[in-house]
C-alpha cells in the first residue's frame, strides 16, 4: 500500500494540471462565466474530481489566471518609467487592450470583478497605480486635460473593454478606433490624427449589439 500513496498524488497533480489548462482553453472561449461542468467533461473528468481541485469557480480561475498577465504588468511598469506620461499613456492601452482582444477570459479578468481571486485583485491594482501615475504625470506635463481622474478613465476602459470580443467580430483591430476617440477625449489640447481601422458599417453595427445580447455569446 505504500507504494500507492506517490502514484495517487501524482495523478491527482496531472488532474490539476489538466483541468487548469483546459479551463484556460474553456474560458478563452466562454469567458469567465463558463459553466464548469463543461471544463470537467472536455478534461475528461467528472465534477467531483473539479470540485475536489477546485472548491469554487474563485479558486479555479485563480489557479488558471495567476501567471497570465504578468505581460500587462510588465507594460505597466514600462510605462510608469517613461518620461513622456502622453506616449506611455498611448501605449499602455495599446498593450491591454490587444490583451483583452487575444481571449475572453482575460477579457472578463480585466473588466469586470470576481471576489476572493488574488490574481484579479493584483492586476486591478496595478493598472489603477498605473493610470493613476500616468494621468497625474500627464496633467503635470500639460498632455492630459486636467480635470480627468482615474475613476473616469478606468469607468471608461471597463466599458470599452466590455465591448472589444463583439467588435473583433467585425475585424482583428476594429477596437483600435473607438480606444482613439477615448484617448482624444483625455487629450488637453485634442488634435489626434485620422482615426485607425474602418468605420462600422451599418451590418457589422448590428453583429456587433447582437454579439452583446443575452443569446449573443457561446
Amino acid at each position: 500500500m505504500g507504494g500507492d500513496a506517490p502514484t495517487g498524488r501524482r495523478d491527482a497533480l496531472r488532474n490539476r494540471q489538466l483541468l487548469a489548462r483546459t479551463a484556460r482553453e474553456v474560458f478563452a472561449e466562454q469567458g469567465l462565466d463558463a459553466p464548469l461542468d463543461v471544463i470537467a467533461r472536455r478534461a475528461g473528468v467528472g465534477n467531483a474530481t473539479l470540485y475536489r481541485h477546485f472548491p469554487t469557480r474563485a479558486a479555479l480561475v485563480d489557479e488558471v489566471f495567476r501567471d497570465a498577465l504578468t505581460g500587462t504588468m510588465a507594460a505597466g511598469a514600462r510605462a510608469r518609467t517613461a518620461d513622456d506620461a502622453w506616449t506611455a499613456l498611448t501605449q499602455y492601452l495599446h498593450a491591454v487592450f490587444a490583451t483583452l482582444a487575444a481571449d475572453r477570459g482575460t477579457n472578463d479578468l480585466m473588466t469586470t470583478s470576481l471576489e476572493g481571486v488574488t490574481s484579479l485583485e493584483a492586476i486591478h491594482a496595478d493598472n489603477r497605480a498605473t493610470i493613476t501615475d500616468l494621468l497625474h504625470r500627464g496633467q503635470a506635463q500639460g498632455t492630459v486635460r486636467p480635470d480627468v481622474t482615474t475613476e473616469d478613465v478606468l469607468l471608461a476602459l471597463a466599458a470599452l473593454g466590455r465591448v472589444v470580443p463583439a467588435l473583433t467580430t467585425a475585424g482583428p483591430d476594429a477596437w483600435t478606433r473607438p480606444l482613439a476617440l477615448l484617448l482624444d477625449g483625455l487629450r488637453a489640447h485634442p488634435a489626434a490624427p485620422a482615426l485607425p481601422a474602418p468605420a462600422l458599417t451599418t451590418p457589422q453595427l448590428a453583429g456587433v449589439l447582437l454579439e452583446l445580447g443575452p443569446h449573443g455569446r457561446r
